[in-house]
């Protein structure tokens, strides 16, 4: 009921993929206790703007996959979103309360009680204004220092790093390209990039320039250990549908 076990020197942190997504409908409150009851080291989400001005928790732009009505994200309020019926892939029970989108707000609390530490994506791009909102909320709820921001948008991370310089965050990538080291360095951010564009002179390489490396989609043992012996932080996709993400205590090279 937990994760894949690896045998490798360096053991891994793990993160659980939307919450325990293979146990309860991903990205819900169910999900993050279940995960807050385990042995992760942490919880990552996404996080979208409604548009209200409010933050939800859902990983896609539309709600097809999850609930019974489609509606996209951005282009909906955020009481509309909440009153959608989410669909209950591991029952047939259809009546369960806690199988909501949750707030922001509600998933930091979850970490914070379980002491998880919050891994959050910015999924779409972002206003400078929206990052410092939403920083801003998880400072009131006493918990910026225990969240990793993560994104695929790089000028998300630019704004992020504007306004709080010192925050842990990661710039979601798909492949090693030239110029990615100098991208990394200008704003002091580390790396979190898919297993199958590593090897281990790449690892060293960012390691010697100070930046910490990440993988995902990573959904097999074998992968797993290989990029433990080259000092990755890494990610993982659990084959048998228990997804979860690893980080792994970064090596000095």
């Amino acid at each position: 009921m937990n994760t894949i076990k690896l045998c490798c020197k360096n053991k891994p942190f793990m993160i659980a993929h939307r919450g325990c997504s293979g146990l309860e409908r991903e990205n819900t409150a169910a999900a993050f206790v279940a995960a807050g009851n385990r042995t992760y080291f942490g919880i990552e989400t996404d996080v979208h703007r409604t548009l209200d001005g409010k933050y939800i928790i859902i990983h896609d732009d539309d709600t097809k996959r999850v609930a019974i009505d489609k509606l996209t994200v951005e282009e909906s309020t955020f009481d509309t979103l909440r009153g959608l019926t989410l669909l209950n892939k591991f029952s047939e029970q259809k009546d369960r309360a806690d199988l909501v989108l949750p707030s922001l707000e509600e998933y930091i609390a979850i970490c914070k009680k379980y002491e998880k530490k919050a891994v959050l994506e910015l999924k779409n791009p972002f206003g400078e204004e929206d990052i410092c909102a939403i920083c801003r909320i998880i400072e009131e709820m006493d918990y910026l220092g225990e969240v990793i921001f993560i994104s695929f948008c790089y000028e998300n991370l630019v704004f992020l790093r504007k306004h709080y310089p010192k925050q842990p965050a990661q710039y979601l990538v798909s492949s090693f390209n030239d110029g990615l080291i100098d991208k990394l360095k200008a704003q002091s951010l580390d790396l979190d990039i898919h297993y199958k564009a590593l090897s281990a002179e790449r690892v060293a390489l960012c390691h010697q320039n100070g930046i910490k490396v990440n993988t995902r989609g990573v959904d097999m043992t074998e992968a797993s250990e290989m990029l433990a012996s080259i000092g990755t932080r890494e990610r993982v996709e659990h084959a048998h549908r228990r997804i979860l993400r690893a980080l792994l205590p970064l090596l000095s090279l």
